[in-house]
């Protein structure tokens, strides 16, 4: 499959890097000459422009491109890639960052076919997404990662608590969260975490106990 990336930073550059181990065609997209030379020198095809300009997304290849990631710390750059994407046919994953309300949530995910937010979702998330894959199957999504549901008991001291607030051991992140007897989903910018909600984590397998322990509100944490 083929992907465009918009975006060399951190969530893209790690975005690509999966998306290439997997033997997939990326092609990254960023107006800084810094990053393109990066990219480029990593083995990366690489277009620099803006992408948010039709024509620097045609040179990227966007009409052969099977999804497009608008993956910047710009939101109207991204939407704007994504809706230049949509018009070639193109899966379209949006990032957007979580101090937005809501209804502005809502309103780009009308148009878009998912979105990733905010940057605690990841590569992994990022590359779920663009790969079209349901949020609700928990699988190990790269070599060095894995992915694990856990239960908030109704001691934690997470409860209460928006899922952007919760900070976890190591590099782990909080991937999907689900309340009782619902299916996972990513969750809105005001998701709190309530008790028998379960959270899908992003971690070292080897961090997990620990993930655990800190979400159980373990002493031992």
């Amino acid at each position: 499959m083929k992907f465009v990336i918009v975006g060399y930073g951190r969530v893209g550059i790690r975005t690509a890097r999966i998306l290439q181990s997997e033997g997939h065609e990326v092609v990254i997209v960023d107006n800084d000459p810094v990053k393109v030379e990066r990219a480029t020198e990593t083995g990366f095809e690489t277009i620099q422009g803006d992408g948010n300009e039709e024509s620097v997304l045609v040179d990227a290849g966007i009409e052969s491109a099977d999804a497009i990631g608008g993956l910047t710390g710009d939101l109207n750059t991204n939407f704007t890639a994504c809706m230049i994407g949509k018009e070639f046919g193109c899966r379209t994953v949006l990032r957007i960052d979580a101090d937005y309300r809501e209804e502005i949530y809502e309103k780009y995910a009308a148009d878009v076919d998912e979105i990733i937010y905010p940057e605690r979702l990841g590569a992994a998330g990022a590359k779920t997404a663009l790969l079209g894959g349901d949020f609700n199957v928990l699988a190990d999504l790269t070599e060095q990662l894995s992915v694990a549901s856990i239960r908030i008991p109704d001691d934690s001291p997470f409860v209460g608590k928006r899922v952007v607030e919760v900070d976890l051991p190591g590099d782990a992140h909080i991937y999907a969260h689900g309340t009782d007897h619902e299916p996972m989903t990513i969750p809105l910018p005001q998701t709190k975490i309530e008790p028998g909600d379960s959270v899908a984590i992003m971690a070292d397998p080897g961090g997990l106990d620990d993930i655990r322990a800190t979400l159980r509100g373990d002493a031992s944490a």
